[in-house]
């Protein structure tokens, strides 16, 4: 009897999914014509000047180039790239001591499996949480304590993927506090900063508590049937607990480890909140921490060499993945053709009902993410220009980077050339094709729930406070 292939049955292997996108980009340079924004530079930053727009002299990829773009691609995300080895390289001397499993382990054995439902939505809570007030790529070193957590639950690492990093992609993504994605759009908008926060908390409080539930309604699945469980055959060392629960305690040495852990991480929100850090100086700290438990565990020379480059081993499919990922973007910039498909989204939307093109405008800004796969960067190259297009067709500043947000933050969740959460999974395993078959249908909810938002901010004029 011949099998019945599924939706998810044609998703590529992740590294020929990002080959097969980088290939189209070059094609795209073939068909579609070349087209420029003037820009100016407003503190830092090239800002797209509205109406700006014009066709220039096409210049389509040869074959040296669309190779050429994958160095430039690790060029570009060369401060993503380090974070995942600096994380991978923290974590491994972290799981080295021993200190995470008995830490997740004397957690569990107090708590009880009774209360393992529970735990599920508290974690989706605090990673959602670390996602709204901490950031994105700066919680990458945090994803695989979800992991240990989740299979001592008797989950698997699909649900510590559900837990750790979507709901940081869902917490920051729809953050009403985002500095990357609201802080630019408002600026750019001349809104208050953070105006209009109460219908965005609304909103990100739904998603994140759909999210919890379809993480514990997964965790049930595979209670029932561990069949039902999409991390089959993934390799769990370095995660699972390896004694009894009842055997667990934390040791001195294990709360001094955690505490290090919880004082780096409190470093880091300070200087991101304070002094403005970006990802290398939490790769710093990273690799200042490391270097720290490995002296009050008293690594040897020789097991530290170990270490490190074993827990680069593990990091490194995840690495390669992000600059491939990045080479996407390249390539569309060598070809000119990024402002082409933003102004011509943009114009599409005039002469449309205003509900119709709110979400028009929420679907545009989605597609554009898998372009421009930074949440700052396509605020500065698409609300220049969707903003007077709102205003024409009569839609409030505020619903228009709303929208923006809504098409930004949602589309992460599925989007293979942003390079955090590449990062992120490689942390906890899991290949992007599985991971397309866990998310897909959360994320069609949860772009359903943002969508009915908008609708609501089109029919109250949504201003803004």
């Amino acid at each position: 009897m011949t099998k019945v292939r599924r939706w998810y049955d044609w998703i590529p292997h992740p590294v020929v999914m990002l080959f097969g996108m980088l290939f189209l980009a070059a094609l795209m340079s073939y068909i579609i014509p070349a087209g420029k924004f003037d820009r100016i530079n407003v503190d830092g930053k090239d800002r797209v000047v509205a109406g700006s727009y014009k066709v220039i002299q096409s210049d389509p990829l040869s074959m040296m180039d669309v190779f050429l773009a994958i160095p430039g691609g690790f060029k570009t995300a060369i401060d993503i790239i380090f974070i995942i080895l600096a994380s991978g390289i923290m974590f491994g001397f972290m799981e080295r001591s021993g200190a995470v499993e008995n830490a997740v382990g004397t957690l569990v054995k107090h708590l009880g499996l009774r209360r393992r439902f529970i735990v599920v939505w508290i974690m989706t809570f605090v990673f959602g949480g670390l996602g709204i007030f901490v950031g994105y790529e700066n919680n990458i070193a945090m994803v695989p304590v979800a992991c240990v957590l989740s299979l001592a639950i008797g989950g698997d690492l699909m649900l510590a993927a559900g837990i750790s990093v979507a709901a940081i992609t869902v917490g920051f993504g729809l953050s009403p506090i985002n500095f990357y994605t609201i802080g630019t759009g408002h600026k750019i908008a001349d809104l208050p900063i953070f105006s209009g926060w109460l219908l965005r908390s609304i909103l990100c409080f739904s998603a994140l508590s759909f999210l919890a539930f379809y993480n514990i309604r997964y965790f049930k699945s595979i209670i029932s049937n561990p069949s039902n469980g999409l991390s089959t055959g993934i390799d769990t060392s370095g995660f699972a607990l390896t004694h009894n629960i009842e055997a667990y305690k934390m040791r001195s040495m294990d709360k001094l480890v955690i505490l290090s852990f919880l004082a780096s991480l409190g470093i880091i929100v300070y200087g991101v909140f304070v002094h403005n850090w970006h990802i290398n100086h939490t790769s710093a700290v990273f690799c200042m921490l490391a270097i720290w438990i490995a002296i009050i565990t008293r690594c040897s020379q020789a097991d530290f060499g170990k270490t490190v480059l074993l827990s680069v081993g593990h990091v490194a499919p995840g690495a390669y993945m992000v600059g491939l990922a990045t080479s996407i973007k390249v390539a569309l910039d060598m070809g000119n053709i990024t402002d082409t498909i933003a102004h011509h989204l943009s114009s599409s939307l005039i002469g449309l009902p205003l509900t119709v093109s709110a979400v028009g405008m929420t679907l545009a800004q989605t597609f554009l993410n898998f372009i421009i796969p930074s949440g700052s960067g396509q605020a500065l190259a698409s609300l220049p220009v969707m903003i007077p297009v709102g205003e024409v067709i009569g839609l409030t500043r505020q619903t228009t980077v709303l929208a923006f947000q809504i098409g930004d933050g949602v589309s992460n969740l599925i989007n293979p050339s942003l390079g955090g959460i590449v990062a992120m999974l490689a942390m906890c395993r899991i290949p992007f094709d599985r991971w397309l078959r866990f998310i897909f249908p959360l994320f069609g909810a949860i772009l359903l729930i943002s969508i009915i938002f908008v609708i609501i901010s089109v029919m109250i004029g949504y201003g803004p406070f």
